[in-house]
């Protein structure tokens, strides 16, 4: 037994009876009233179902079992899965042991890179990289399992199974998708002296002398892993896996959640536009200079992507933990000097204008900057890093539901007649 599945196998019981004495307690309290507006609105704000592995303060922002998101920006992303899905940070063994399984499970099937080689050429990354998620389906343990007719108390080991296998396949995944999506050549080997970031790294080919690249995208990885239960891919995988479908379709159903132009690509667009501006005054601009330029982009109509966020009333830690990044390893860079004027500028004129509820910047103000700046310039493969860190919280928050027994997700919906002759 390997000793993340040991620690949760120690815990499952506690978190059971800890479920079970709350429904038996508070069964009948009421944690949420739904308006109208909400029922019309995407449900914003209703609270309607657990997630454990993290929250979302509109006056802090994330806060991953406990930890405010800006004292572990140190942590690995395989450090930030264990704490995601046990509550607990790991030891140096317990960590040692997690690396050992992606290690022993890193490399990608031959007949995932037969089939991506015979996508079209204009696929979307991102199609891409679900495409070769659902093929790898076939090696489902936990459909194996429950064909077999396995007790339902067993459900999560094989949950977990398959969510290790999953993610230590995902950078070799993304890294040979971008290799042959932009005829980079041939795909590069894994490297077992490399972690699971570090190899994502390597095996895109992406130069990095000094490894400054390597520990930007171990910050990436750990940054998106997960954003608490109602966002779109999370609710979205959440849902498929209630109705007992196994970890490959669930995360491939909440990444084409992902993939929508309101959630996972809003980095490109945010991007376009720090870049827009450098085409426009061909340099950094002042910031009296910035401020105009915002101001005559909202006079015309349009926003300022990147700012904004329907849970945050604070500039978002992912985005403070990018700058400090940049501000310590990017000197008189003109992108990233707009990136960072732009947060001194947009929050006073957004105010000013009076429309926005949050005028502070979110996280995708700040991560294609870092991204172009050491050389990963393809947008659209950009929700394809965001997958692979999301895709840590997603099998967490299954492995946990499965090993909660939660039943399959079936809100009940009214329709427009019943509203009018009940409200």
């Amino acid at each position: 037994m390997t000793l993340l599945k040991r620690k949760l196998a120690d815990k499952i019981s506690q978190w059971r009876d800890e479920a079970r004495d709350l429904v038996k307690k508070t069964g009948d309290k009421k944690i949420s009233d739904v308006t109208v507006a909400q029922a019309y609105g995407g449900m914003r704000g209703v609270r309607g179902f657990v997630c454990d592995t993290s929250s979302v303060s509109a006056e802090t922002g994330l806060i991953i079992r406990g930890y405010p998101l800006l004292e572990i920006t140190h942590l690995l992303p395989e450090e930030v899965f264990f704490l995601l899905i046990t509550g607990d940070l790991p030891t140096a063994e317990e960590l040692a042991d997690l690396k050992s399984q992606y290690s022993s499970q890193a490399v990608v099937p031959s007949y995932v890179w037969d089939v991506m080689k015979k996508m079209p050429e204009d696929s979307h990354p991102i199609a891409m990289f679900n495409t070769g998620i659902m093929v790898m389906q076939r090696e489902s343990v936990f459909r194996r399992k429950y064909d077999a007719g396995v007790p339902r108390e067993e459900y999560w080991e094989y949950c977990l199974e398959d969510g290790i296998n999953l993610l230590a396949k995902l950078p070799g995944l993304a890294a040979g998708i971008y290799r042959i999506h932009f005829n980079k050549g041939d795909l590069i080997d894994y490297d077992s002296q490399l972690d699971w970031s570090e190899n994502f790294v390597h095996m895109t080919g992406i130069n990095d002398p000094n490894g400054q690249f390597k520990k930007l995208m171990q910050l990436y990885f750990m940054l998106h892993c997960d954003h608490e239960g109602g966002n779109v891919s999370a609710f979205a995988a959440h849902t498929v896996a209630s109705a007992l479908s196994d970890p490959y379709y669930s995360v491939a159903a909440g990444l084409n959640g992902l993939a929508g132009p309101l959630h996972g690509l809003a980095n490109q667009e945010c991007l376009k536009f720090v870049l827009g501006i450098y085409d426009h005054f061909k340099a950094a601009p002042s910031k009296d200079e910035l401020k105009q330029f915002c101001w005559d982009r909202l006079n015309s109509g349009r926003v300022i992507p990147g700012y904004g966020h329907a849970v945050l009333r604070c500039p978002d830690p992912r985005f403070v933990a990018f700058v400090d990044y940049g501000r310590e390893h990017i000197k008189d860079d003109d992108i990233f000097n707009i990136v960072k004027d732009l947060f001194d500028v947009v929050a006073p004129v957004l105010q000013e204008q009076g429309k926005a509820k949050d005028p502070w910047p979110n996280v995708d103000a700040a991560s294609g900057s870092l991204l172009y700046y050491y050389g990963l310039k393809e947008f659209n493969f950009y929700t394809v890093l965001f997958s692979v860190s999301r895709a840590m919280g997603m099998i967490a928050q299954m492995v946990i539901n499965r090993a909660l027994n939660i039943p399959i997700t079936r809100p009940k919906s009214v329709t427009t007649d019943w509203l009018k002759e009940n409200t």
